[in-house]
């Protein structure tokens, strides 16, 4: 199980642009439906944002000091309109006021003392993807719709327009528009494609519904039609893309699946040959279990307990009871079906279902899980029989 995660981990360690697709989105070519190719073109895109994104983040502190002056230039521009002079200044003296007003807005922007001041400022419209209408060989009617919206956001975006803002919001808006001015939209083209054809990850889920029996009649376009398509892109090719051309031989496909139905020997002969290196995931144990309940970041004791706070619940969970749940939803994978951590998500809603949607009388209280209250929430779900699968 978390056969994504880790394919999506191993990239991100070596900054590796990354695409995980599902096989049954495609039909053979020329039938309708997304042909295999459209998988390169997928990851050039995810490449051109990955790259654009790291350059923005290069810039982000120069752009920010220039969005900065523009805010300071709207602030003072305004406050010039609206000064009434009885006679005008000497241009010496008007320099000289005008500069001991910047340094004033400065120090206040600086101090986050006029965040909630409405400016008007001019929004350049500039797209750094640009907006040129580009189709290519092959491509598939969805990717043209597709193109085609994107194209027009694009030509509405290039209409240069005023908008009323808070300055808070123009910080940001004005910050991101000086980026895109400072980022050489060529060069991350350039870049983008040398990393997708140099280091690019594909991971190709759910391979094994690629697999059809009892075919009797008819041709297998999502099946083995998609299976015969795979096998030029997986061995390597060149493919249209809407940057250029992009080779496939360097590109490191993985394919996974659950193969409950099919075997891997009944994929085309081909096409297995392609995957030469196996590896089979072992299912997660009840140490697995707490570790995913407690370790990561976003962990769900951590998720349960602060969405139950916003009620007032204070919830705590003892090692014991940690240690319950995992051993329920280990148990329940190994006598139904095996749904790996997800089952986990039903296990903890089964447990704190009482205070979830009772919460209102627990408002304030405190509410220890321990293995004895997960004893008594999971009495009555069956764990060995057909139902189980059903409830959790």
């Amino acid at each position: 199980m978390g056969k994504t995660e880790l394919a999506r981990r191993l990239a991100r360690l070596v900054d590796a642009p990354f695409l995980k697709t599902e096989a049954t989105k495609f039909t053979e070519v020329g039938y309708v439906g997304r042909d295999v190719e459209s998988i390169v073109r997928d990851l050039a895109d995810a490449s051109v944002s990955m790259v654009h994104h790291e350059r923005m983040s290069e810039v982000r502190d120069e752009a920010e000091e220039r969005a900065v002056e523009r805010i300071v230039s709207y602030l003072v521009e305004r406050g010039k309109e609206g000064e009434a002079e009885a006679e005008s200044k000497p241009a010496a003296s008007e320099r000289a006021h005008l500069k001991r007003k910047r340094r004033t807005v400065m120090r206040q922007l600086a101090d986050h003392e006029l965040e909630e001041r409405v400016i008007e400022i001019e929004i350049d419209g500039e797209e750094s993807y640009g907006s040129v209408l580009e189709f290519v060989s092959g491509i598939g009617s969805d990717e043209i719709h597709e193109q085609f919206q994107e194209f027009m956001n694009n030509v509405n975006m290039s209409r240069k327009r005023s908008r009323r803002v808070p300055v808070r919001e123009a910080r940001r808006i004005l910050a991101d528009q000086e980026a895109s001015k400072l980022v050489d939209w060529e060069e991350v083209v350039e870049t983008a494609l040398r990393r997708v054809e140099e280091a690019g990850v594909v991971f190709l889920d759910e391979i094994d519904k690629l697999v059809t029996r009892n075919a009797d009649f008819g041709a297998d376009v999502s099946g083995e039609g998609v299976q015969r398509d795979l096998l030029p892109i997986v061995e390597g090719a060149s493919v249209a893309t809407r940057y250029g051309m992009v080779n496939t031989d360097h590109i490191l496909f993985v394919a996974a699946g659950a193969f409950n139905r099919a075997r891997p020997s009944d994929l085309l002969p081909e096409l297995q040959g392609r995957f030469p290196i196996r590896v089979e995931v072992r299912d997660l144990t009840e140490d697995d279990f707490v570790a995913i309940l407690t370790e990561p970041e976003n962990a769900l004791i951590k998720q349960y307990t602060a969405l139950l706070g916003t009620e007032e619940i204070s919830l705590e969970f003892t090692d014991d009871g940690i240690r319950s749940i995992a051993r329920y939803a280990s148990a329940l994978n190994a006598q139904a079906e095996n749904l790996g951590a997800r089952r986990l998500y039903g296990v903890m809603e089964r447990v704190i279902e009482e205070v979830s949607f009772r919460s209102d009388e627990y408002s304030g209280q405190k509410v220890v899980i321990d293995a004895d209250y997960v004893g008594t929430r999971m009495v009555g779900v069956p764990m060995s029989d057909e139902a189980s699968k059903y409830i959790l």
